[in-house]
């Protein structure tokens, strides 16, 4: 226990798309003192920012955001960079006097900045990488799929077909080590904590979660996400890039080349995030240390504030 005293807090904000994180986290940040740390993959990508929910510019003037907007949609970037600026950003953040608050939904992406692994050793071949895009574009989703199934079933068993990255990825590192990437997974989890973490872990229950997520496509399409889509085609975002691949963007790529319809690609985008918000729940479950708050049980702003005041009145603020 007292090496837990030793190690700098930060807290963790964690849950599936679509549960209310960013409204949750900016009320925490104010009670607390805190800025806030973004945990999630495709936001650090410069333009993507109605279909990745990125914090506002009015939310960002009134509580700092970190690791939003590093790079444009044409740059590579990794667990293994993200780990390095979002290391930065905390140390900063806590040199400042202030609390660091990291909240997203990319699991891998957190482990990354808590535990004591070293991800840059990770090795990468880009002419791997693409070509097995091109045969996934050639022979379909479910051929690369199969493929991981024969050399990791592990990892095949907890990726969706669709996940095209994470199964090109895995095969890709595969290729280069000749080692299973969920053996590399499992070697990380016995990796030292760096930080005193309260790990919050925000969830509803099934159907309000999965009604919620198909507002928020709504909104977002009003909000002018296929503009933005356009956009970002227009500066060459391609759909087998990683950008390209995110949810949210890879959905309308048949809309914009005249092969599926509106109404399709947004209930694709539905369907997908609800699959995705289910994995997340999966992933994070297997994570220790979580502390659980249904929202549904502290609806209303009275409720939110009840939650608010349980969390800060916890041991884990005792000076």
């Amino acid at each position: 226990m007292s090496n837990l005293k030793q190690k700098e807090k930060v807290v963790a904000i964690i849950g599936p798309t679509g549960v209310g994180k960013t409204e949750f986290s900016l009320r925490l940040a104010k009670q607390l003192n805190g800025e806030i740390v973004s945990c999630d993959s495709m936001q650090i990508y410069r333009g993507m920012d109605i279909g990745t929910a990125k914090a506002t510019q009015e939310q960002r003037e009134e509580i700092p955001h970190h690791c939003l907007d590093l790079v444009s949609i044409d740059q590579s970037y990794s667990v293994a960079n993200y780990q390095k600026d979002g290391r930065q950003a905390i140390g900063e953040i806590i040199n400042r006097g202030r609390l660091p608050i990291i909240v997203g939904g990319t699991g891998l992406y957190l482990r990354a900045l808590l535990e004591d692994y070293d991800f840059s050793q990770a090795p990468k071949d880009e002419k791997l990488r693409q070509s097995l895009f091109a045969l996934a574009e050639q022979k379909g989703n479910l051929h690369l799929h199969e493929k991981l199934k024969e050399v990791d079933s592990q990892s095949a068993e907890k990726f969706h077909p669709n996940d095209l990255r994470r199964i090109v990825r895995a095969l890709e590192y595969f290729a280069l080590t000749k080692e299973k990437i969920s053996q590399q997974e499992e070697r990380t989890k016995s990796a030292e904590k760096l930080y005193h973490a309260l790990i919050i872990g925000l969830n509803r229950p099934r159907p309000l979660l999965y009604e919620r997520i198909d507002q928020r496509v709504d909104l977002m399409l009003e909000m002018g996400l296929l503009e933005e889509i356009e956009d970002l085609r227009e500066q060459g975002l391609q759909a087998q890039s990683t950008p390209g691949q995110a949810l949210g963007y890879k959905e309308f790529f048949p809309y914009f080349s005249g092969q599926s319809t509106l109404e399709d690609c947004l209930e694709l985008l539905k369907r997908n995030s609800r699959r995705y918000a289910k994995r997340q729940l999966t992933w994070f479950r297997a994570l220790s240390d979580i502390q659980w708050f249904d929202l549904e049980e502290y609806s209303g702003a009275s409720g939110l504030n009840q939650l608010l005041e349980e969390i800060i009145s916890s041991e884990f603020f005792d000076r």
